[in-house]
């Protein structure tokens, strides 16, 4: 199973053209921060009382850097709480049970198969917002990332 999913992301990451440069990460992906520690993060989200915006992203990804430099940068400077878990990472990254892990091994946990993806978190550690895969929609992808925060909002406002 686990070679089918890394087969998966190496044709996803050649079709995009991006296999030479997932040895190491590009200058956007410091833009946001890479979560170390998903409660935490979830916890300080919540103490705003804000959704939790997490970014499945792969090294190297153009539509990644897209996503990152031109919707969830200027999301987070308008203070959403947004952080990244990258796909193949061996980094360490507590899980949401809490336990020790790496972003790849949550990343399949989680059930994302395609970067960029972004998961929206509320309280109890429950999505709160339909999941907004993929990025090659640059035309309306504002809308839709508009939509799901409007959803995780008003969820977190509801309890």
């Amino acid at each position: 199973m686990r070679s089918m999913y890394t087969r998966r992301l190496w044709i996803q990451a050649l079709a995009l053209g991006a296999a030479p440069a997932m040895a190491a990460p590009d200058a956007s992906e410091r833009l946001l921060p890479s979560s170390q520690d998903l409660p935490r993060d979830l916890f300080a989200a919540l103490a705003r009382k804000e959704p939790l915006v997490v970014m499945a992203s792969l090294h190297g990804c153009p539509y990644c850097k897209l996503v990152r430099e031109h919707f969830l940068l200027p999301l987070s400077q308008s203070g959403a709480c947004v952080t990244q878990v990258h796909f193949l990472s061996r980094d360490p990254l507590r899980n949401w049970a809490g336990e020790p892990s790496t972003h790849g091994a949550v990343i399949r946990q989680l059930g994302i198969e395609l970067a960029p993806s972004l998961l929206f978190y509320g309280a109890a550690q429950q999505e709160v917002a339909a999941r907004l895969v993929g990025g090659s929609i640059p035309d309306f992808y504002g809308a839709y990332l508009d939509e799901r925060m409007a959803a995780a909002r008003a969820t977190l406002r509801s309890r």
